[in-house]
């Protein structure tokens, strides 16, 4: 998996540049890409898709389970931490991050991919995983190429 991420960005940034030409609106393109993302199978258990209000960070689409978690204050768990610290968290055992806020008993690792448009922060791409350790680089690679296309597109 580490040579080959089971996520393959390229046909995920071609629907978002083609829903985007035909005029999608952003909920349309949060969630194409949430539904593409999660539909690449283990590590991908769920994807949500956070973006930045003010101080908080509200889910705007989300494909895999739900969550009870619609509004994280920046600063809290470890989409807010991701946000406050102006930096990509890729959690490979979510029972040793202080302050994670579950969103699933399942839940072994957590990625958080900012959405950033320059010095901007959008919101973020946050996925969950039943496999420790689920997102080698090459994954967090293919994440992070979904979340420039959606800076752009945004």
């Amino acid at each position: 998996m580490a040579d080959q991420p089971a996520l393959r960005p390229g046909p995920i940034v071609r629907a978002l540049q083609g829903a985007f030409a035909r005029d999608a609106g952003r909920q349309e393109l949060l969630q194409l890409a949430a539904r593409r993302i999660q539909e690449a199978g283990p590590p991908y258990t769920s994807v949500y898709l956070y973006m930045l209000h003010g101080g908080e960070l509200m889910l705007e689409a989300f494909a895999g389970r739900t969550t009870e978690h619609t509004r994280i204050p920046v600063g809290k768990g470890l989409c807010g931490q991701a946000v406050a610290e102006l930096r990509d968290i890729n959690q490979p055992d979510v029972s040793t991050a202080p302050g994670y806020l579950a969103c699933n008993a399942d839940t072994k690792a957590e990625l958080i991919v900012l959405i950033r448009r320059g010095q901007e922060i959008l919101g973020q791409i946050d996925v969950d995983s039943d496999m420790a350790a689920g997102f080698p680089a090459a994954e967090e690679q293919a994440v992070r190429e979904v979340a420039d296309a959606l800076a752009v597109l945004l």
